[in-house]
């Protein structure tokens, strides 16, 4: 007799919807309340109408992809070297991956303003190598907080991949190397389209993860560039409009949302499960 997994799942479900869904729907009917008492969609017609609004949105979006980008172009690389390497190099691998996640998100942002800082590493060796005349700050601008967010989310891509590609069957590239092929169309033809169920769940995680991030994006972007999540607090924590920053929310939410349902989609596609 089968006996039914209802009793291991109930508290999990009932976790999730006291912690998220019930939150979630507080959140989206404060959002359609109005400064006089009643219920509309002012703050969400508001919002679309205010190109300031627009405008951040499209930043973290932009952001996001920006991030996604260089992360993969970091990734990719050290996803090659763990296939090729051994069983231990692996474990060597995949320890050096997990161990910048064993810090805060808040100590590794912080690091990374005396790295980039005016006396930081970064500026005392250009400035050794003859490239800038005096010592330089490279913070507060968007390439910096796309650098960082790439480095603190690369093990957000890593992980999947690295999930996939220990699965994958090597037979397919000594196959590959059997017909003729080398290194790089063993690469573009075999080896990718095996981490491509990875890449993109990795994909999702880091875009999530990158528009999101508050703390990064306040402390290395500064007053100058303005994201999703500090356009809330200001609504919040200075302006003290709550149902507008509910709003926000729900657009930054829905936005990301989308992204990642596309995303997610795309890796369920037929030729891509495949390979998973």
């Amino acid at each position: 007799m089968v006996r039914s997994g209802i009793p291991f799942v109930a508290p999990m479900v009932a976790l999730s919807v006291a912690g998220f869904l019930m939150p979630l729907a507080v959140l989206a009917a404060f959002s359609f309340r109005d400064p006089a008492g009643g219920f509309g969609v002012g703050n969400y017609a508001k919002l679309l109408a205010d190109p300031l609004a627009l405008e951040v949105l499209f930043d973290t979006l932009f952001l996001g992809a920006k991030v996604v980008t260089l992360t993969t172009l970091l990734g990719l690389p050290i996803a090659l070297l763990y296939w090729h390497a051994g069983p231990r190099q692996r474990s060597l691998i995949v320890f050096l991956t997990l161990l910048p996640m064993l810090t805060s998100n808040v100590v590794r942002t912080f690091a990374w303003i005396v790295i980039l800082g005016r006396q930081g590493p970064v500026s005392q060796m250009l400035l050794q190598l003859g490239i800038i005349p005096f010592p330089r700050s490279f913070l507060f601008n968007e390439t910096a907080v796309v650098v960082v967010l790439s480095q603190i989310e690369l093990p957000l891509l890593l992980l999947p991949i690295m999930a996939v590609m220990s699965r994958a069957d090597r037979n397919l590239v000594s196959a590959a190397q059997t017909l003729g092929a080398g290194p790089w169309r063993i690469a573009w033809s075999v080896l990718l389209p095996l981490a491509a169920p990875g890449i993109l769940a990795g994909w999702v995680l880091v875009f999530a993860s990158a528009t999101t991030s508050y703390v990064t994006q306040a402390v290395i972007g500064g007053a100058r560039h303005i994201y999703l999540p500090q356009y809330i607090y200001r609504e919040v924590g200075v302006l003290f409009q709550w149902p507008s920053a509910a709003a926000i929310a729900m657009v930054l939410l829905a936005s990301t949302g989308v992204v990642m349902a596309a995303l997610a989609a795309l890796a369920r596609h037929p030729r891509l499960a495949a390979h998973g």
